[in-house]
C-alpha cells in the first residue's frame, strides 16, 4: 500500500475550514450543504491526483470506468461528512437519525471491564461513535490520534468541544509512552478508537487482496491486540445520505491470543479477514471510501510494488513485554480528522 496519503498537502487551508465552520453554526447544517456543492466542484477542478485515485477507486468497486458525477459524488459525500462533524462534536445529535445494530455484543464485552479495542477505517465517520458516549457513560472513549496531521482541522474540532482533547491519545510521542496509555486505557475498561487501514511510512505492514488487487494494511495495531488480548470489535459509521447514519459494530475476537513464535504467520491471516469484512462494506456503501490516493499503488508498468514486498513478514514483538517499539506501535495512529483521504 501507498504512503503517499502523508505527503499530500491538506485539502483546505485553515481559513477555508474555519469559514465553513462558521457557515455551519451561524447558517444552520442545510445551507452549509448548499455551500458543499461549489466547495465540492472546486475539489473535483483544483485537486487532479485525487479526482485520478477517486476514479481508480470507483471503477474498481463498479467494475466499469467510473464517470465524472460518480467521482463528484464521491467528493461530496466526503465534504458532507467532514461537516456532519463539526455538529457531532459539538453533541446536538438531534440533527441526525443513527441507527446502530451491534451494540449487544459490544455492550457484553464492556461490561466485562476489560476494555475493547474499536478498529475503524476511513469509511464513513468514525466521529459518529461519539454516539456511545450517551448510551454508555460510564465507559471512557480513548482515540488514538495524530495530532499533528491536519493541525488545523485537529484545532478547529478541539476548538467545537474542548472535551475531545482529553479523550485522545497522541500518536505523535513516542512508540513506549503510546504503548503505556493505550495499556492504562484498557486497564480503566475503556472503549479505545484505531483507524487501521492507512500505513504509515516506513512502517511494517502486510500485503492482502483487497478489492481485486493487493494492498498493504498495518501490523502495529494486531499487534497491540495480541499483547493485550482484549476483545476487538470493528466499528463502521455509514453515511446513508440527508441526516441519517448507520453505526455498526462485529465482533471480529474475544482477545488475539497468539504465541510469539506464531505471529509472523497469525497476523497476516488476521488482517487478510479484516480486509474481506472492509471490502463487504465498502461495496455497500461505496461513496463512504475516503483514502484519496492510490491505494493500490502501481508503478508506471502497472505492476503492484507491494508484491515485491511480500514475502516472510518479520513480526516484532514490543520489548520490553508490553511495550511497543517505534516502528511497531507508531502506525498505529488515527490521522488527524478533515485532511485530504482522511
Amino acid at each position: 500500500m501507498s504512503a503517499q496519503w502523508k505527503r499530500r498537502r491538506e485539502a483546505g487551508a485553515q481559513w477555508a475550514v474555519a469559514a465553513i465552520s462558521a457557515i455551519g453554526r451561524h447558517g444552520g447544517r442545510s445551507f452549509a450543504r448548499l455551500v458543499l456543492y461549489p466547495v465540492s466542484l472546486y475539489f473535483l477542478w483544483r485537486r487532479p491526483e485525487e479526482r485520478r485515485d477517486s476514479r481508480d477507486y470507483l471503477s474498481r468497486v463498479h467494475g466499469r470506468r467510473a464517470t465524472t458525477a460518480e467521482v463528484f459524488r464521491h467528493i461530496l459525500t466526503f465534504s458532507q461528512t467532514i461537516l456532519d462533524r463539526l455538529f457531532l462534536l459539538s453533541e446536538d445529535m438531534r440533527r441526525f437519525d443513527v441507527r446502530t445494530d451491534g451494540l449487544h455484543e459490544l455492550h457484553r464485552h464492556l461490561d466485562g471491564g476489560r476494555g475493547v479495542l474499536l478498529f475503524g477505517s476511513h469509511l464513513g465517520s468514525f466521529e459518529v461513535l461519539r454516539v456511545l458516549s450517551r448510551q454508555r457513560p460510564d465507559v471512557p472513549i480513548r482515540v488514538v490520534l495524530d495530532r499533528a496531521h491536519s493541525a488545523s482541522v485537529t484545532a478547529l474540532l478541539e476548538q467545537i468541544n474542548p472535551e475531545m482533547a482529553a479523550t485522545v491519545i497522541d500518536a505523535g510521542q513516542e512508540g513506549p509512552a503510546i504503548m503505556l496509555a493505550i495499556q492504562q486505557a484498557a486497564a480503566e475498561g475503556a472503549m479505545i478508537a484505531l483507524l487501521v487501514d492507512r500505513t504509515q511510512p516506513g512502517e511494517p505492514s502486510v500485503s492482502v487482496p483487497f478489492l481485486g488487487a493487493p494492498a498493504r494494511f498495518p501490523l502495529a495495531p494486531w499487534l497491540i491486540a495480541a499483547v493485550l488480548k482484549i476483545p476487538v470489535v470493528l466499528a463502521f459509521g455509514l453515511y446513508r445520505g440527508g441526516n441519517r447514519y448507520d453505526l455498526l459494530f462485529e465482533l471480529f475476537s474475544d482477545g488475539i491470543e497468539v504465541p510469539r513464535r506464531e505471529r509472523a504467520a497469525a497476523l497476516p491471516a488476521l488482517i487478510a479477514r479484516y480486509a474481506a469484512r472492509l471490502e463487504d462494506r465498502v461495496r455497500d456503501a461505496p461513496y463512504n471510501w475516503f483514502n484519496f490516493y492510490d491505494f493500490w499503488e502501481r508503478g508506471d508498468d502497472g505492476v503492484d510494488p507491494s508484491a515485491d514486498r511480500a514475502g516472510p513478514v518479520h513480526v516484532v514483538d514490543p520489548a520490553p513485554p508490553g511495550v511497543g517499539t517505534d516502528r511497531a506501535v507508531r502506525a498505529a495512529v488515527v490521522p488527524g480528522a478533515g485532511a485530504t483521504g482522511d
